[in-house]
């Protein structure tokens, strides 16, 4: 796991940089519909996903636990195809699939930051940006008659934060695989 994610750092920043425009996008106009957000969302999942699922096949047969990666990413990418396929869905659905998105998410990158805290001193960077993810889910859950523009906000505030976090996470991932020890193979 340790070389699977910082051999694809750049993949990590991209997903945090989508993040970030996600979170800004929808910060700056909490007055969208759901009618706007539904496909806006499905985007971001989807491309967050396959972004996920590219990292963790890239280096499959090099990695023993490029598992947990793959799960997000093919959580991301059902989400946001559920979400394409069904755009006439309530507020409620589309509210349960980001809170299921994102606890899955979250719990995914908790366990990958666990793993990296053997290798780096950053990883603290993911455990946060896990943990924002399951809070987002279970705050989701626990109030599922929020208000639209509500939602809207704290799915912005989320994205952004998460995508700073995933962005500084690559960039400390950059530097480990740059200062490794030299007793550590180099990776293909």
């Amino acid at each position: 796991m340790d070389t699977l994610l910082a051999r694809n750092w750049g993949w990590i920043a991209l997903r945090g940089v989508a993040a970030v425009i996600f979170g800004l996008l929808t910060v700056m106009n909490p007055g969208i519909t759901l009618a706007v957000l539904i496909p806006f969302f499905g985007a971001f999942s989807l491309i967050d996903g396959i972004l996920a699922v590219i990292a963790a096949i890239r280096n499959r047969k090099a990695e023993s636990h490029w598992v947990t990666l793959l799960i997000g990413g093919i959580a991301g990418i059902i989400i946001g195809v559920c979400t394409f396929l069904a755009p006439g869905i309530s507020a409620i659905v589309l509210l349960y699939f980001i809170a299921v998105w994102a606890l899955i998410i979250g719990f995914s990158e908790i366990m990958a930051a666990i793993r990296l805290r053997k290798i780096i001193t950053g990883e603290w960077m993911l455990v946060l940006a896990g943990v924002a993810s399951v809070a987002l889910g279970l705050f989701l859950l626990s109030r599922p008659a929020v208000g639209a523009i509500a939602l809207v906000i704290w799915i912005g505030v989320y994205a952004f934060v998460s995508g700073i976090l995933l962005i500084a996470l690559a960039f400390e991932l950059r530097r480990w695989l740059r200062n490794r020890p030299a007793s550590m193979p180099h990776p293909a």
